[in-house]
């Protein structure tokens, strides 16, 4: 019984950069790339979103961005956007309740790419995700349940990580 339950977790184990792999590269740039143009793309990092690219650090490459120093509190209008991209954001903010709010206000569309359950090593990520939202689906428009993913804080703490956000 034990022999079998450890091969079984061993063959979980083996799968995870697999399934990482088909999270984050392949569904989650079909969900990106789904669009021409996004009116915003939120937290964008170095990836161009077709609109404005938004995000809390200065990227060189990235046309279009406007660097923000509260993502709580963008600089724009209510509904001053068709569509918000934020791909592999959320997972990592304070409070996902009011970041949703704050997209849900500037656009009349979010749109939400986040680690799935069954991608265990981006949910599992206590080095720097802070939440596990509790679905199967990548791609959502509305706030999926979301739990505090155990000991991220204490470990981001002692580490002296902090989130810019």
């Amino acid at each position: 019984m034990l022999t079998t339950t450890l091969f079984i977790l061993a063959g979980l184990f083996a799968l995870m950069p697999l399934l990482n792999f088909i999270s984050y590269r392949i569904l989650g740039s079909i969900i990106r790339n789904r669009r021409e143009k996004w009116d915003v793309n939120i937290c964008c990092g170095k990836t161009d979103g077709g609109g404005i690219n938004v995000d809390i650090v200065k990227h060189a490459d990235v046309p279009n961005l406007v660097v923000v120093d509260d993502i709580y509190n963008l600089p724009f209008s209510n509904k001053q956007f068709d569509s918000v991209l934020c791909s592999h954001t959320i997972e990592h903010v304070d409070d996902p309740q009011a970041f949703f709010a704050e997209l849900d206000r500037i656009a009349g569309e979010v749109t939400l790419v986040i680690p799935p359950l069954w991608d265990l090593s981006a949910v599992l990520n206590i080095f720097e995700h802070r939440w596990i939202f509790l679905t199967f689906r990548k791609e959502h428009h509305s706030l999926p349940n979301f739990i505090k993913l155990p000991l991220a804080a204490a470990y981001q703490e002692k580490k002296g990580q902090k989130i810019r956000a």
